[in-house]
């Protein structure tokens, strides 16, 4: 294993800091951005980052810091995780500095619109030619805790994905490699929408026959959307696509399960997401994916259930309405664009 490899980690949350300490523990030398100065400084003396994972003592390997440009300059992989909606001004700004031969990896499961872009999309709008995208069933805190996961990086390159696996597999953390960025985002992005809708079905304790009605037809909704952006809908049978989808959509630890189910209950949107604490990119992804389908001319049932719900005031109780009135009654959509 090559550890004289230089990483640099973007974003000091809950999966940015496990995604440093992995790095550090396989011996390489992490520079963690955060982003001021007191939280750098916390976890450097601390040794540990204790917003997030207090309880998770890092490795030496670590050294947090505010500072973009020392952060990333000397790079050679750079896993990007921060929240989507300051994504594209990190990119921006650290286009300007890092090597040319730098690969980075967008760890952000979200989609901006205006127009309609993925993470990938920005990086290679800002003429980063060496991408890829890291994305599967990982809830920081069972990563943390040693608990074994999985988690695919997708890429056209052989040599990214070879590095990322040496900086990041471990005895618990397994990576496997996809050449379908479009496939492997989208479906990272795309299942903290159902993760908001199985947490507020829970809320109303439809029960578990219903909660399995929702995954298929959220997994039905995924691959069309997908098939229309290009994407390869197999992937969605794999980590990232249905791995993620039942990990967030059945875990209390996902904070947009979290926040469906704060909803499910009565609370506003303001505050059901104070009370989750986090950001949850379900709430930005859903509004982005609703009115691309419309574009798009594609039927997705439990979107737009969740879209009037969210967006509208409607009633909770209109998501299993909606579902059980659907009057698309094939059973597997999963399918090609041609077919």
């Amino acid at each position: 294993m090559n550890n004289k490899q230089r990483v640099s980690v973007l974003g000091g949350g809950s999966f940015g800091t496990v995604l440093a300490n992995l790095a550090a523990s396989n011996g390489s030398n992490v520079a963690l951005w955060v982003r001021d100065s007191e939280q750098a400084l916390r976890i450097n003396s601390e040794g540990a980052n204790s917003s997030y994972h207090p309880e998770l003592k890092l490795s030496d390997n670590i050294m947090a810091s505010e500072d973009l440009y020392e952060v990333v300059k000397n790079a050679d992989l750079i896993f990007v995780a921060t929240p989507s909606k300051i994504f594209e001004k990190i990119i921006v700004r650290i286009s300007k500095i890092i090597k040319e031969d730098c690969y980075v990896i967008s760890c952000t499961k979200g989609i901006l619109d205006d127009p309609f872009r993925t993470m990938t999309d920005i990086i290679l709008s800002n003429n980063i030619k060496n991408f890829g995208v890291l994305s599967g069933p990982n809830l920081a805190k069972e990563i943390a805790d040693n608990k074994v996961a999985g988690t695919v990086i997708a890429s056209n390159d052989q040599q990214m994905i070879t590095s990322v696996k040496e900086v990041l597999s471990s005895v618990t953390f397994k990576i496997y490699s996809s050449n379908d960025i479009q496939g492997v985002e989208l479906a990272g992005a795309m299942k903290n929408i159902y993760a908001i809708t199985c947490g507020l079905a829970e809320s109303l304790d439809v029960g578990e026959n219903a909660l399995g009605l929702i995954l298929t037809r959220s997994m039905a909704e995924m691959s069309l959307f997908a098939v229309a952006k290009g994407a390869n809908p197999i992937t969605f049978l794999g980590l990232s696509g249905m791995g993620d989808l039942v990990a967030t959509c059945t875990s209390v630890l996902s904070r947009n399960y979290q926040l469906g189910f704060n909803i499910g209950k009565g609370m506003n949107l303001t505050d059901a997401k104070k009370n989750v604490g986090q950001v949850a990119e379900g709430i930005k992804t859903l509004e982005v994916i609703r009115n691309e389908s419309l574009n798009l001319n594609i039927k997705m049932p439990l979107v737009e259930s969740m879209y009037n719900i969210i967006y509208k005031d409607d009633s909770p109780n209109v998501l299993i309405n909606d579902l059980v009135n659907n009057p698309n009654e094939i059973d597997v959509e999963f399918r090609y664009k041609d077919e």
